[in-house]
Formats: C-alpha cells, sequence, structure tokens
C-alpha cells in the first residue's frame, strides 16, 4: 500500500542570531520560509541506507536484507535481486550504502554477515546491472565476531581511491582500545580491498606512538557506534558522528593514528549513572569537535552544498533518530559553532540524509512504514 505525503508544506526558520554568527552576510541570500515535502516511491520497512546513481536515480537499503531501486522522477520502485545473506536481528542487517562517483554501476555496501549466531561487520563490493547485484566480493569482515546484536556502525565514505567504514564496538566497550581488533574503529582500504602503504601499522605516521600492534586495516580507534560520515568539501576532512551511552553523542574529525576515547573518556554517563572511566577528557585521547548532552541519537550526516536553500549551503544536516528531527549544525571556519532544528516529528525517525544535484534534501524515515521523503521549494 502506498502511503504518500502530497506536497506537505513546512516551515524551518533558521534564527536570526544563527545565520548573523555563523554565515557570511556578503554571500548570504534570503532564506526562502517554508519548504515542501513528500514521500519517493513506495513504503520501505526499516530503510537504513541511501545513495545516488544518478540525478535521477537512488539506491536504498532495508535493514531486513532487501535492496531497492527508485527513479525519483517515475517513482517506480524495484528490488534489486543478489543481495548477500544478512544478519537481521536487532541493529543488524544490511544497512549502509556508497555508490563509486566515477563509476556509479559499481556499489559498495555494509552489512552485518552471519556465522552461526554471531555476526561481525562487513563490506562488500559489487556491479550493479539490469537490477541485479552482479561480479560480487568481500573487502573487509571485522574479527569482532559476536553473537551481540548491537553497534555495528557501518557507516562508509569513499575518497578518491579509498574507502573508510565505520565498525561499532558491539557492546564490548573495552575491546574500543585494543588495536588487533576491529572494535570501535574506522577501517580504511583501497577501492580493490588492499591495504593502503600509509595506514598507521605501516609505520608512515611520524610520532612517538608504537603501532606495532595495530591491524593492518585500521585507521583510528576509541569509537563507540559510528553512525554517519561525510567528506568535508572544502578540506577534505572526514567528519564522523556516533552515539554515546547516557549523553555524549560526538562528531569527531577523523585521522589516521588517533584514540577518540572511548570508553576511557566520554560526555555521556553510564546508563545507570555515573562517570564513564576518566571522565570527559584526559591526554592522548581526541576531544569532539562537536558533542550532544542530552543524546540526540544522531545518524546520517551530510554537508549541505546546493542553491535550492542557499543559507544551508556550507553548513551539515544530521538526522535525530531519539527526537525524530533534522538537525543544522553551523559551521564557522570549517567547525562547528551552533546548531538547529529545523523541524520535528514529521516523518519520524530520520536515519539518513542526503543532497541531491538540484540542493533538495533526501531523507530516511527508518520506521516500520518508513520511506524515503524529498524537502523541497
Amino acid at each position: 500500500m502506498r502511503n504518500l505525503i502530497s506536497a506537505l508544506t513546512l516551515s524551518f526558520t533558521i534564527p536570526a542570531a544563527f545565520a548573523q554568527t555563523t554565515l557570511d552576510t556578503s554571500q548570504q541570500t534570503d532564506l526562502k520560509p517554508s519548504a515542501k515535502i513528500e514521500r519517493i516511491g513506495d513504503t520501505l520497512v526499516h530503510p537504513w541506507g541511501m545513495d545516488f546513481v544518478s540525478d535521477t536515480e537512488i539506491l536504498v537499503t532495508e535493514r531486513g536484507g532487501k535492496l531497492f531501486h527508485i527513479d525519483i522522477q517515475s517513482q517506480t520502485q524495484r528490488e534489486v535481486t543478489g543481495v548477500p545473506d544478512v544478519f537481521s536481528f536487532r541493529q543488524g542487517g544490511l544497512l549502509d550504502i556508497k555508490v563509486d562517483e566515477n563509476d556509479p554501476s559499481t556499489i559498495y555496501f555494509c552489512y552485518s554477515k552471519p556465522d552461526g549466531n554471531q555476526a561481525s561487520t562487513a563490506l562488500g563490493k559489487a556491479v550493479l546491472k539490469d537490477f541485479e547485484l552482479t561480479d560480487q566480493s568481500t573487502l573487509f569482515v571485522a574479527n569482532n565476531i559476536s553473537n551481540s546484536s548491537i553497534h555495528f556502525g557501518c557507516r562508509i565514505e569513499i575518497v578518491n581511491d579509498q574507502i573508510y567504514l565505520a565498525v561499532g564496538e558491539r557492546g564490548q566497550r573495552d575491546e574500543a582500545q585494543d588495536p588487533s581488533i576491529h572494535s570501535g574503529a574506522v577501517i580504511r582500504l583501497n577501492l580493490d580491498g588492499s591495504i593502503p602503504q600509509d595506514n598507521p601499522s605501516s609505520g608512515a605516521l611520524s610520532n612517538s606512538i608504537d603501532y606495532s600492534n595495530w591491524h593492518d586495516d585500521i585507521f583510528s580507534k576509541g569509537h563507540r557506534n559510528p553512525q554517519g560520515m561525510a567528506l568535508n568539501p572544502h578540506n577534505g576532512e572526514i567528519w564522523l558522528h556516533e552515539h554515546g551511552p547516557r549523553g555524549g553523542d560526538e562528531i569527531n574529525i577523523v585521522q589516521s593514528g588517533l584514540n577518540y576515547g572511548w570508553p576511557k573518556v566520554s560526555y555521556g554517563e553510564e546508563y545507570s549513572g555515573g562517570k564513564i572511566g576518566l571522565g570527559t577528557s584526559a591526554k592522548g585521547y581526541e576531544e569532539p569537535i562537536w558533542k550532544w548532552v542530552p543524546s540526540i541519537a544522531p545518524s546520517g550526516m551530510t554537508f549541505y552544498q546546493g542553491t535550492m536553500f542557499p543559507d544551508l549551503d556550507g553548513h551539515i544536516l544530521v538526522g535525530s533518530l531519539k527526537f525524530r528531527s533534522l538537525y543544522l549544525v553551523a559551521l564557522n571556519k570549517n567547525r562547528p559553532v551552533s546548531e538547529s532544528v529545523l523541524f520535528q516529528n514529521v516523518i519520524g525517525r530520520i536515519r539518513d540524509v542526503d543532497v541531491a544535484a538540484d540542493g533538495s534534501i533526501y531523507l530516511l524515515n527508518d520506521e516500520k512504514d518508513g520511506g524515503v521523503y524529498r524537502v523541497f521549494q
């Protein structure tokens, strides 16, 4: 059954103080006071990740293990076959997806790979041909196999000829500090699955840290459950946000060989109350560039580039599962300075966010009767 929101009008006026303190007024244009939102395609069951194949085509995963191709103009939705088996339980399943911009027929996807009653975070590669995934290969399988059904991570970003994959700690928090285990790590590989020559374990980094026990595909450590990753188009930085426990969601700039602290430091608290580890910060662990206390349960993140909503240009959009909101985090000199909620409780839990070539904003509602939504003028 098709569930359409037909040109529902909503407002998201940026507060004047927000614009004045974060935008270059010489480049500022008037913000249009309202937008429209519509569902694209049919209802989807717990959709998780999406990416554009072209200006008019989008791929969307369902956590249960299905992949769909949606033609935006005709709103024709077709299932893509050939998806591997996934561990579909609680937070596990078919999760993020990324299209190679230089070769849109090449698809990368992250999923929880089953092994009996256990699973690992895995990265697959395939060729999309006639609505089928062909020529498949597995580029990576995390070595923190577990029967846990939480904290898979699974966000993907491609930068030039390398691919970054966020791996959660599966609820085994102490493993996030073990550099020989993939728990709580960002993985960096070449697009063919080989290991970059300058990963930390190679000894290429000129600092006093001993990386000899780091797994050769690990780029950074100390993450909890990363759910958003994006390339800053202005300076090439990799931005990553992750769920804290009771508070302490954070955005980090991921750099080679650094440790982001979990569970040694956190701005969150134990669910039973009390500080975690050494407290909010300590020497040797990187500080987040932005944090949320209380938690918003962030998922999906993108830098807005477009002319449809000019006052959003250059800032980042973050989905919130907990508050069913779309957050705008304003940047000044490439660092967050303030935030605003564009809208709340309009489509439900926002799992992913992306921007189309025309500047319209695409959102995923990950609920049982979820789907793809387009925000436009």
